[in-house]
């Protein structure tokens, strides 16, 4: 199989540069890759201030990302529960897709391009359909960035409607740190792209032959969190409302967290993908763990607003029982403490 490319770099004297995957060229054979390009030359625009070295080219087709047949038409790729950096690329985050009759929908697409470009060659690894839906579940980078590798395609980009203003708010910083820690050479051509369509409250997605429902939920982890369920083998892509293994991370409100997990925890399901770990878990059970955190979460903060504790003090104890239970413990739960914290004093 070929696949097409083309160098793009920051500035064709001294670069950097990296080959961006050319979606939508793939082919058996070199010559039919090449006529491809000849038949319908590829627009740069929406890559500018890269500029191209050289002309787009041929050759065989890139690595993709390893994923998982969790049920029939649904894959999962796991990320690795790390911080980003430049060993692991950025690849911290599980992404999914799945497959219908007439077209294929992205779930999450990754930290950086590279990873989007992974997902897609991984997609055509299964099948030709076309990609007509990519789905975010939040506006964390490391489950937004790599949808640019899809911006010249036909695929629709779909989030909940406080997205487009929260990647607004973040995306240059989100930008500029993950360029610092995953390196230039793998995060060029990095972008956010804009929200095509947003989800209000639920929307139904045609696959052909299959069903995604996608729910918009209230603050929660964030305040742009959105579900997708699969009718047909009752699986849920939870995003980051559900962790496993990796400390949960808050960054939006404790109290709403708790309301939807209540919520979800009365939803008749299979399987369900959460953000980190798995790469599935059933339903309920395989929540238990972080409902448990959340709940001490909010019981130890309580107890520190109302003994008079300062915030300083506060978080170096909210929750630390719970520190051998997960990964990454010490790099997220003072940023929980602090946020729960702030949000419980002023109830």
């Amino acid at each position: 199989m070929f696949e097409a490319v083309i160098a793009l770099c920051v500035a064709l004297t001294d670069g950097p540069c990296r080959d961006h995957l050319l979606p939508g060229y793939e082919a058996q054979d070199l010559a039919s890759c090449e006529a491809a390009l000849i038949t319908k030359p590829p627009d740069l625009s929406a890559e500018a201030p890269l500029v191209a070295k050289g002309a787009a080219r041929c050759q065989q087709t890139g690595d993709a990302l390893s994923f998982s047949e969790v049920a029939d038409g649904v894959f999962v790729h796991v990320g690795a529960i790390e911080e980003p950096d430049k060993s692991n690329r950025g690849d911290t985050s599980n992404l999914g897709f799945v497959i219908g009759e007439s077209s294929v929908a992205v779930i999450d697409t990754g930290t950086a391009r590279w990873m989007g470009e992974a997902v897609w060659r991984a997609i055509r690894q299964r099948t030709n359909l076309p990609v007509s839906h990519v789905i975010l579940t939040h506006v964390h980078p490391d489950h937004v960035l790599g949808t640019a590798a899809f911006s010249t395609t036909e695929a629709q980009v779909i989030g909940h409607a406080n997205l487009s203003r929260a990647l607004a708010d973040r995306a240059s910083n989100y930008i500029e740190s993950l360029d610092r820690l995953i390196g230039t050479a793998d995060f060029l051509g990095t972008r956010a792209v804009a929200v095509d369509t947003v989800v209000e409250d639920d929307m139904m997605v045609d696959l052909g032959g299959r069903t995604l429902r996608l729910q918009a939920w209230p603050t929660a982890h964030t305040g742009t969190d959105i579900t997708i369920f699969d009718v047909a083998t009752g699986t849920l892509f939870a995003g980051d409302l559900v962790f496993d293994r990796h400390t949960p991370a808050l960054d939006g409100s404790l109290r709403g967290w708790r309301a939807v997990m209540a919520e979800l925890q009365a939803f008749k399901l299979n399987l369900i993908v959460p953000g980190h770990g798995g790469p599935t878990l059933r339903w309920p059970e395989g929540a238990a763990a972080m409902t448990r955190y959340l709940g001490v979460l909010e019981a130890d903060t309580r107890e520190a607003i109302d003994t008079g504790m300062r915030l300083g003090a506060a978080v170096e104890t909210i929750a630390q029982s719970e520190a051998d239970r997960w990964q990454l413990f010490d790099a997220y739960n003072p940023r929980n403490a602090t946020v729960a914290f702030t949000e419980l004093e002023w109830e």
